[in-house]
């Protein structure tokens, strides 16, 4: 991941780890055992991620490696069904259900975490840059009622209007008890930032 930039790179993972094993102490569907599947999952969730993959071959790469560490075939694949279906692109397209596998939900509440309050703010700016997104153009409107496609799409879009279409949509997403507590706290500041960004760009502050 070292060629990614700042907001998926191993800093994210490392918070997005210790986040989903300390939600995961409080589920009372998960038990200690799960701990090792909620580490690798949360571990190897970016690799090959569609948006910085620079070559086909590198959606394979966990698999590829799970398999070379002799991961037993149950708890592969798991894993590898975690990673694929934690992602908002496929919340968006129905596949968000997490009532099979509780270790699921815990590693999903864990990146949608990072993805929000200050941590996200940072993350989401840092982003938005490196694809040289416009900050902020009111003419310009969040796209609203989007399907999988049409998310994926790499369209014009600004970085204010990604907290609408997305981050601010997170906190009402959350799988789990903890991650529902934790997530309001950070929606919050989200809500008070996008307030006083409006003010200071529209010279009321």
């Amino acid at each position: 991941m070292k060629g990614n930039d700042a907001s998926h790179d191993a800093s994210h993972v490392w918070r997005v780890r210790s986040l989903a094993l300390s939600l995961a102490s409080e589920e009372e569907a998960l038990s200690s055992n799960s701990d090792s599947l909620v580490e690798l999952a949360a571990l190897l969730h970016d690799i090959g991620d569609y948006k910085y993959l620079r070559d086909p071959s590198e959606e394979k790469i966990v698999e590829k490696f799970l398999e070379e560490e002799g991961i037993e075939e149950v708890k592969k694949v798991k894993i590898l069904s975690i990673i694929r279906g934690m992602g908002f692109k496929e919340e968006l397209a129905g596949h968000g259900n997490s009532e099979n596998c509780p270790e699921f939900g815990v590693v999903q509440d864990a990146d949608r975490l990072d993805a929000i309050g200050a941590i996200g703010i940072a993350r989401c700016f840092t982003f938005g840059g490196s694809r040289s997104r416009v900050l902020h153009d009111p003419t310009i409107h969040p796209r609203s009622d989007l399907s999988k496609e049409q998310y994926m799409k790499k369209e014009e879009q600004t970085t204010i209007n990604h907290f609408h279409e997305k981050l601010l949509k997170l906190k009402d997403l959350m799988k789990t008890e903890a991650g529902k507590r934790r997530a309001e706290k950070r929606h919050k500041f989200m809500e008070e930032y996008l307030n006083q960004f409006y003010e200071e760009w529209d010279g009321r502050a």
